[in-house]
């Protein structure tokens, strides 16, 4: 019996299997933010540990009050759990932009102080 004639159909089976398997996805990231501050928070940007570039606004056009929290979730798809944090603060605040390395997976809360 020759093999030949059955590698088509060895081969068709192979492809099946690969297209009916499915990639890993990471878990959304999900943490509240409390700003207990007395300065409004304006912008807050993640971006993975190693990476040389800030991501988008998390907090796009809203605003984080002093006193409010808001949840987050981090949905980029990676599967790391470090991530670099920048909070950004209104122009008539007293604070300086306060940079945070944090470990996203572990993090069930973060509340930014003065």
């Amino acid at each position: 019996m020759s093999l030949t004639k059955y590698l088509p159909l060895a081969f068709a089976a192979l492809m099946a299997v690969v297209a009916s398997a499915t990639p890993s996805h990471a878990e959304d990231l999900v943490f509240t933010l409390t700003n207990s501050t007395s300065s409004t928070l304006e912008r807050f940007y993640t971006s993975p540990v190693g990476v040389d570039a800030w991501e988008e606004d998390v907090l796009g056009q809203d605003v984080l009050e002093p006193g409010e929290r808001v949840e987050i979730t981090i949905a980029d798809g990676r599967s790391v759990c470090d991530y670099d944090l920048r909070f950004e603060f209104s122009a008539d605040s007293d604070l300086d932009t306060t940079e945070d390395t944090q470990d996203l997976c572990e993090l069930g809360s973060y509340e930014i102080h003065e």
